[in-house]
């Protein structure tokens, strides 16, 4: 599960030229969910960057620590919370990786997974408007997750979709058709994904320095 995100600063021009930018990247070394993050969507046919809160909160939820952070590839079918979103609402968030914690047998080793080239990542994720007023809105958005390849299933059982960007309009786009959307929730490649251990200093989300996502020993790899 995807509990928490290193967000560096991307140069996403690369991977989407036509993206228009409503709100600066927001970075972090370890973004923790119930905060803002920036997705991507397509409004009028055109991808902007835009700012959302992480933790779906649709309008008839009424605990906010009950917005998900994440939603099983599997499930958004038949959980209502993730049906309607999916169909109609799906966007993109850019990060350069995601943490998760090896199980040990006295403590978790926390693990930084990126792409094996460092570029950009580019998650499946759903979103929420709720209308606070006629003229005021909140937009919210959980995380899709698949299962974890066979590489990387030691360190994690479920990780973020990873969307190509050759697929980013079609994952936007809501004229897809579903099956071809759910297509593309896939486990992601073994060679296109990493991982390495980095220091304990990642547990607190408090921690908020570059210290956090410093290798502690090699990267997990697929062998060349």
């Amino acid at each position: 599960m995807a509990g928490r995100l290193h967000i560096a600063p991307l140069d996403l021009s690369r991977l989407l030229p036509d993206l228009a930018v409503d709100a600066p990247l927001v970075t972090s070394p370890n973004l923790a969910p119930r905060r803002l993050l920036s997705g991507i969507r397509l409004e009028a046919g055109i991808p902007r960057l835009g700012r959302l809160f992480w933790g779906l909160t649709p309008p008839w939820l009424q605990v906010l620590d009950h917005a998900p952070h994440c939603a099983r590839a599997e499930s958004l079918a038949a959980r209502p919370m993730f049906r309607d979103a999916f169909r109609a609402r799906r966007c993109l968030v850019p990060a350069s990786g995601v943490y998760v914690w090896k199980p040990q047998p006295r403590t978790k080793q926390p693990f930084l997974v990126t792409r094996v080239d460092r570029r950009p990542l580019l998650l499946a994720a759903l979103w929420c408007r709720f209308h606070t007023s006629l003229a005021e809105h909140s937009d919210s958005l959980a995380l899709i997750t698949v299962p974890t390849n066979a590489l990387l299933a030691p360190l994690s059982d479920r990780l973020p979709a990873v969307i190509d960007p050759g697929q980013a309009r079609r994952w936007l786009d809501p004229e897809t058709p579903l099956e071809a959307a759910r297509a593309l929730l896939t486990p992601a490649p073994r060679e296109l994904l990493g991982a390495f251990p980095v220091s304990r200093r990642v547990n607190s989300p408090a921690h908020q320095d570059a210290a956090c996502a410093h290798p502690t020993g090699p990267m997990l790899r697929q062998p060349d």
